[in-house]
């Protein structure tokens, strides 16, 4: 069976008491805006100067500027100006950063029309939508996600300098079908930041709540050893902010599997949800799936040749994961 994901540790021994998290959290399902800015400029692609690829030789897709000219920078307008006002004989010198190595290089700039061009499309954040998971309520650590964030243009992960959580709200679905995933669209209130963004990784993306707790009643986490097949639902987001529950049947878990976002396997069985989505949408990941009135995991994949069936990553890794942030 193809399977696809859609995008959209060291062991140390410590006292039993470090990894704190609560035994009752906040159940999510509302839709989140993601905004997170890239601790670096993000090359994503070239353009021709003048017929030519001048950046081609000594910088690749991926690459994450750090400095130039010897000074840090973190967004284009910083880029454009350190070009405008510290260059010389049109070169400018880059610090990178490639497979978590500091390469230091130049760029030889071009002019085209009076303008100089360096022959580089960059980017320096990172606009999303996705599911929130659950909120600690004794920490306000958040989860959500249960799978990291890929740019599109390079396949790699966004390493976050900062970034928020944002109020948004469902205007339109559209529908999966076999071989096609679907999507959540929305709009997203960019002024109306109620979390921080600490963290990317592989299980998802942490950071603490500002804002109001909702007023919910908390829900029991579960261990992974405890999760049974059959009946469970997911709660997710169709319309506006309003959170409902869907039924769902999981298929299988998988023990050598347990600490990944693959965890086990589940199939979209409420026919009102698949009516509406067609099965497994983008936007829906982090979708909290509970099982026996306790919180077990969240929708974090999706099978694109049969979209009602999807993974979920078990609740205790997502909660141990989000316990570095502290």
């Amino acid at each position: 069976m193809k399977k696809a994901l859609i995008t959209f540790f060291i062991i140390f021994i410590l006292p039993i008491n470090i990894l704190a998290y609560s035994k009752f959290v906040i159940p999510g399902g509302e839709s989140i805006g993601i905004n997170i800015n890239s601790d670096g400029l993000i090359v994503v692609g070239f353009y021709k100067v003048d017929n030519e690829y001048i950046a081609r030789n000594n910088i690749k897709i991926g690459d994450r500027i750090t400095k130039v000219n010897g000074s840090s920078v973190s967004n284009i307008k910083e880029l454009t100006s350190l070009i405008d006002n510290n260059i010389k004989n049109n070169t400018i010198e880059i610090e990178l950063v490639r497979n978590n190595r500091i390469i230091n290089t130049e760029l030889v700039l071009k002019e085209e029309n009076n303008i100089l061009k360096t022959g580089l499309y960059i980017k320096d954040n990172i606009v999303g939508l996705g599911t929130l998971t659950y909120i600690d309520p004794i920490s306000k650590i958040y989860g959500a996600l249960g799978h990291e964030i890929l740019l599109s243009e390079t396949g790699g992960r966004i390493e976050v300098k900062n970034g928020n959580i944002l109020l948004s709200n469902i205007t339109s679905i559209d529908k999966s079908r076999n071989g096609r995933v679907g999507s959540k669209n929305a709009t997203i209130s960019f002024n109306k930041k109620i979390g921080t963004i600490e963290k990317n990784i592989d299980s998802g993306i942490y950071g603490f709540y500002t804002d109001k707790l909702p007023k919910k009643e908390k829900i029991e986490i579960e261990d992974f050893s405890n999760i049974s097949k059959g009946e469970a639902y997911i709660l997710t987001v169709l319309k506006n902010n309003e959170v409902k529950k869907y039924k769902i049947n999981i298929i299988d878990k998988y023990n050598s599997k347990r600490n990944t976002n693959k965890s086990f396997s589940f199939e979209i069985t409420d026919e009102n949800l698949i009516n509406k989505t067609g099965g497994i949408v983008q936007g829906m990941s982090g979708s909290p799936i509970i099982q026996n009135n306790k919180l077990i995991g969240a929708v974090t994949n999706v099978v694109i040749d049969k979209v009602r069936l999807g993974y979920g990553i078990s609740i205790t890794k997502m909660m141990e994961d989000g316990e570095v942030i502290k």
